[in-house]
């Protein structure tokens, strides 16, 4: 168990400030409620854990950096609530440790910046800050709304668990599942729970992504599951914005909501639902939720 901190240094990235606003505000609140502030990075860019990665690798690892730069100046590690923000900010970490010939490229560009980096900042997911620095003891500690019979399936995804990753187990995490049980709530096992959801195929592959959909949810349904639960911006969105058109293609019927693990936290602790974004997803969970809203 690591120590809790009463804050720590958050990067939101991206998605967290456009299209995953409720998993920012759920973050925030979930945190402030536990005596602890998420301190926002000044001045971050984007984390370039995009495509652009397989482009031009050298650049991608720069804009990563230039994070990790800023934040070396703050504190010894930093939060990143996206799974792909914290695998794009890890990856760019090891290779610079690996390969000290990209560090001084890397260097050479962020000192036109005025900045150097120089390897000493820790990147951790959020949800490792809450089953190693918080606990489940301590998560049961707060619930005012026991989630009681409420049958959730945790889907991790395929990215916060590899391929180098201390969060949990690559092939069987249940950190997840163990946060729900001290919310009082149900989950439910399922094989796909840690499979990729076909997110970065849509653009490209749309009917390989469209079967990767209707094979996740295939799954957790026959297992039980009304609702989801996720870490990760990009599998939310996909999951959330896709399934009727999985379903429609593969003529079969699901209607299961998708939100943020500290959503439902947030949810068992007494949080307003309107402050912790919940509304905001299309697959509408207030049929699923209404016993605790």
């Amino acid at each position: 168990m690591s120590e809790f901190k009463k804050e720590y240094l958050y990067y939101p990235g991206c998605s967290l400030h456009s299209s995953s606003t409720a998993y920012d505000d759920s973050s925030r609140e979930v945190m402030a409620v536990l005596g602890s502030k998420l301190v926002e990075l000044d001045d971050w860019n984007c984390c370039g854990a995009t495509a652009y990665m397989g482009i031009k690798e050298l650049t991608a690892f720069t804009i990563s950096a230039r994070n990790l730069a800023l934040a070396e100046k703050k504190a010894a590690e930093i939060v990143a609530p996206c799974s792909g923000c914290f695998v794009g900010l890890n990856k760019t970490n090891a290779y610079l440790k690996e390969f000290p010939d990209v560090q001084k490229k890397v260097n050479t560009a962020l000192a036109e910046g005025g900045l150097a980096y120089n390897g000493n900042v820790k990147v951790r997911h959020i949800l490792d800050i809450f089953t190693h620095d918080i606990g489940f003891d301590k998560i049961k500690q707060f619930v005012k709304k026991p989630l009681k019979d409420l049958k959730v399936g945790c889907y991790y995804g395929c990215q916060i668990v590899r391929p180098k990753n201390d969060v949990d187990d690559p092939e069987y995490p249940t950190t997840m599942e163990k946060l729900m049980e001290a919310c009082g709530a149900t989950p439910v096992d399922f094989a796909m729970k840690a499979f990729c959801c076909g997110g970065a195929l849509m653009g490209t592959e749309e009917a390989i992504g469209l079967r990767l959909i209707k094979n996740l949810f295939h799954s957790a349904v026959r297992n039980g599951a009304k609702i989801l639960v996720t870490p990760c911006p990009l599998c939310q969105m996909n999951l959330d914005a896709y399934q009727k058109r999985a379903a429609k293609k593969y003529k079969m019927e699901f209607d299961i909501p998708v939100l943020y693990f500290t959503q439902l936290i947030g949810l068992a602790f007494g949080i307003e639902p309107k402050k912790l974004g919940i509304g905001k997803e299309i697959v509408s969970a207030k049929e699923v939720l209404k016993p605790f809203i």
